[in-house]
């Protein structure tokens, strides 16, 4: 399978992966790409490019841990679970330019700063660089994972039948996700005084971004029946981390809450000053080589 489409992964042969993940389930088989009726199709798009933004920007945040994870089977379980946020991004990004008539690539490496309506806690930097540690990136995708599934969960239920296949696809995938940083969390902070010290040190960096995830967008409002409302999230996700933090014996970090640029943040694209050295880093030889192919 060549992936040069990206709903490929969407259709049934035994054989087929979601970009480098994992198969696509049968029975669904030939998704409809119709656009529910009544749909407003610049809300769904932009929709699109929040969840899609999520996975890529945090997809290439994971991917900084290459060749420098604590153990080499980190390396790889990292680079496994950045490759599958990387195709639940191009899925979405290829639902976005159904509307906004740009390819994938487009969206990914042509859009500008403010164009990209990520969270936060997708792009804040805490990777192996000056500053970064483990424990910080455990505790990113330990809330990350927790949060996406709860949202993946509902929206299956969704009117539009891509986004309801990207769910249902995507289960499995998150459900890993957060077990893998659910056990490193514990491993972490039930281990070493060190260990505790850091791996509560990671929450307390991560927690100011967590409230931004819970907030309810215009754009999610205009698509009742299509969209989740991130705020019905909130108390399985606390039900999720409490439990996750109780087994580590870790303390859950004071409800702060990050600022924000005249009230608004990532959904916006009013992103912190990580976001510009990250995009300057993913869309470098896209930008330098145009429609080179490889």
């Amino acid at each position: 399978m060549s992936f040069d489409n990206a709903y490929e992964s969407l259709l049934g042969h035994e054989d087929a992966h979601w970009a480098f993940g994992t198969g696509f389930s049968e029975a669904l088989s030939g998704v409809n790409r119709e656009f529910p009726p009544g749909v407003d199709r610049e809300a769904l798009a932009a929709y699109c490019l929040m969840l899609g933004d999520d996975a890529l920007i945090f997809s290439q945040r994971l991917s900084e841990w290459c060749s420098r994870a604590p153990e080499l089977e980190e390396d790889i379980a990292l680079a496994n679970i950045a490759l599958d946020l990387l195709g639940q991004a191009r899925m979405l990004l290829t639902r976005a330019g159904e509307v906004l008539d740009r390819d994938e690539d487009q969206l990914a490496y042509l859009r500008d700063e403010r164009e990209f309506r990520n969270v936060h806690l997708a792009e804040i930097d805490c990777g192996p660089g000056p500053g970064g540690d483990f424990g910080t990136t455990i505790a990113r995708l330990l809330v990350f994972s927790s949060w996406r599934l709860a949202l993946f969960s509902r929206l299956r239920g969704s009117a539009d039948p891509v986004l309801a296949a990207i769910a249902e696809k995507g289960l499995k995938e998150l459900a890993y996700h957060r077990d893998h940083a659910a056990q490193w969390t514990v491993r972490l902070g039930d281990g070493t005084d060190e260990s505790h010290r850091r791996m509560q040190a990671g929450l307390a960096r991560v927690w100011p971004f967590v409230d931004e995830l819970f907030a309810t967008h215009p754009v999610e409002t205009r698509l009742a029946g299509v969209a989740v409302d991130p705020a019905s999230l909130r108390s399985e996700v606390d039900g999720v981390l409490e439990a996750v933090l109780n087994a580590a014996g870790l303390t859950r970090p004071a409800d702060t809450r990050a600022a924000r640029v005249a009230g608004m943040a990532g959904r916006d694209g009013v992103h912190t000053e990580a976001m510009g050295y990250l995009l300057a880093e993913m869309q470098h030889l896209h930008r330098s080589l145009p429609g080179a192919v490889w």
